[in-house]
């Protein structure tokens, strides 16, 4: 028998929840009603391919077990059946394991593009190259996986990196990828300016939000709004000094500010503010919800928790050390360069199945 046994009535549920979908696309005629359904439909494919897989093999099994139980087999036949329902209940519980993680409770905002936002921490200069380094292994990451990164805005640091830089990571799944990297980094590492070859540890903080739509978050631009034009400061030539196309939008209710100066164009920089502060009142919603839920399941990977030490980069010995699955990869060179960052969101993303898995059993 397979180890793993699956809620029949919830895989009934899904299954007759496609049917109703293909009978309503065959009739409707609203567009926005087609796309809607059509997309529930895509996001059950699998699991419904899955179920009627899964399915065929627990019947298969069955017949293997008939077998079996037949008193007139011969040894060979009877070896070849048993050999046949070892196979089956192994790829049986296969699927049955990609079944359960298909009914976890999905994050809603998993497919959205996400606000990623650097900042330099304690560490001084050193801090702010960590913090460039980072930026540039999302970026990187980013470009292996098709997705399009738009700087919002950047303060660079004296010799180098980022005090700050807030930038717009656009693609599919793009929130369900790098959620994870919400936190503190930590670098271990000999600064080139130093001479006695001491080790100096510094930090940088990440932050990823969901990109918010306009329906996400409810904003009465007269009332909650002070919007601010300014000339935008740093590189740019006389340009610079003539337009006033850098904005700051402060939202009043929150006291949220943002400012917005990338572009030269003030009507660009005010969609992009918005779009940050939009991204912020709802990441501040969704970290109300989290920890709130968090109290019931004890679970905190994915809180988006940015006071928590989550990772440690070791120059001198090449590694990467993430401390809340204690996953270390002697691979240090590859995951600063994006190539290898892969094998710590994969391992991220396992655990917090696995959490949410044994909290589905509890």
């Amino acid at each position: 028998m397979a180890d793993i046994t699956l809620p029949e009535d919830k895989l009934d549920a899904i299954l007759a929840r496609n049917e109703m979908i293909s009978r309503e696309l065959e009739s409707a005629s609203d567009s926005a009603r087609i796309v809607a359904l059509s997309r529930e439909a895509s996001a059950l494919a699998p699991v419904v391919q899955a179920i009627a897989a899964y399915r065929t093999l627990v019947g298969e099994g069955a017949g293997a077990e008939a077998m079996l139980a037949d008193p007139a087999l011969d040894a060979e036949m009877h070896a070849l059946a048993f050999e046949e329902k070892q196979r089956l209940e192994a790829e049986q519980d296969r699927l049955a394991r990609e079944i359960r993680i298909a009914l976890l409770p999905k994050d809603m905002a998993d497919e959205r593009s996400v606000i990623l936002e650097v900042r330099a921490g304690t560490g001084g200069d050193e801090a702010a190259l960590f913090a460039g380094d980072l930026f540039r292994m999302y970026a990187r990451y980013a470009e292996l996986r098709g997705w399009k990164v738009e700087v919002s805005s950047a303060s660079e640091g004296t010799a180098g990196g980022y005090k700050e830089v807030i930038a717009e990571i656009k693609g599919e799944g793009v929130f369900s990828r790098l959620k994870f990297e919400s936190g503190v980094h930590r670098v271990q590492r000999v600064p080139d300016t130093e001479a006695s070859g001491r080790i100096h540890t510094s930090a940088a903080t990440v932050a990823v939000l969901p990109l918010a739509e306009e329906v996400d978050v409810t904003i009465n631009e007269a009332t909650d709004l002070k919007i601010e034009t300014m000339r935008s400061q740093g590189a740019g030539g006389q340009h610079v000094n003539k337009v006033e196309s850098a904005v700051r939008i402060t939202h009043l209710p929150s006291g949220l500010a943002v400012v917005v100066q990338e572009e030269r164009s003030q009507h660009k920089n005010k969609a992009r503010a918005m779009d940050i502060l939009r991204s912020r009142l709802f990441d501040m919603e969704r970290q109300r919800l989290d920890s709130a839920r968090a109290a019931d399941r004890k679970t905190q990977l994915g809180s988006g928790d940015r006071s928590e030490r989550i990772r440690t980069y070791n120059f001198p010995q090449g590694r990467v050390t993430d401390h809340r699955i204690n996953l270390t990869l002697y691979k240090l060179d590859q995951v600063i360069e994006g190539s290898g960052l892969d094998e710590l969101v994969e391992a991220l993303i396992t655990d917090h199945q696995a959490q949410l898995l044994a909290g589905d059993e509890a």
